[in-house]
């Protein structure tokens, strides 16, 4: 009998890749906003205290509350974080955080008023606000909250919110349109 030696083959010991760790999306320009809310509350503090020590009424009662009404500007203004993964999203404020399943959406609505905001609730009834001008300015952010939100219609779990999704999908597209032209130089 022959002894046969074992084949060399590079093939086999060659493994499968490792299956990549999903990916998180973030709010790129939180901090952006951030800074800049911190900006209008320290020049509002410092007009309010220019004014008052310019008409020589600047006292420690009246400074403590400037300083009480720059806060509060601070904390209207104080943007919320918004974080987004395989399946879910969260919205971080400074007083909570918010977190919903992304692939179990049963509705998405989109409010009107001053600041447009798009609600999101899943099946265990936790909903999260988001401005869709956070989800335009980030595409990481916007892919991943459209593609669970497929996931969630196929499922049919989703049953109202295409009409909002739809709508953010096009002024998503058209904002993107108007970069490309921009940068072109089509505009």
């Amino acid at each position: 009998m022959e002894r046969r030696e074992p084949r060399n083959d590079t093939r086999a010991a060659v493994a499968a890749p490792a299956p990549r760790p999903a990916e998180v999306a973030y709010d790129r320009r939180w901090a952006q906003d951030l800074r800049s809310s911190i900006r209008c509350s320290a020049v509002l503090l410092a007009l309010l205290l220019l004014i008052d020590a310019g008409a020589g009424t600047l006292t420690p009662p009246r400074a403590a509350l400037w300083g009480a009404l720059a806060l509060l500007l601070f904390l209207v203004l104080h943007p919320a974080r918004a974080t987004a993964g395989e399946g879910w999203l969260t919205s971080r404020g400074l007083l909570r955080t918010r977190r919903v399943r992304t692939d179990q959406l049963v509705s998405v609505r989109c409010l009107d008023g001053v600041a447009q905001r798009l609600v999101l609730r899943d099946t265990s009834g936790a909903s999260v606000e988001i401005n869709p001008r956070v989800l335009v300015a980030n595409p990481p952010l916007w892919h991943r909250l459209d593609e669970d939100a497929r996931v969630s219609a196929l499922r049919g779990s989703l049953t109202c919110g295409a009409t909002a999704l739809r709508r953010v999908s096009e002024r998503i597209d058209r904002e993107t349109a108007m970069t490309v032209f921009k940068v072109s130089g089509l505009d």
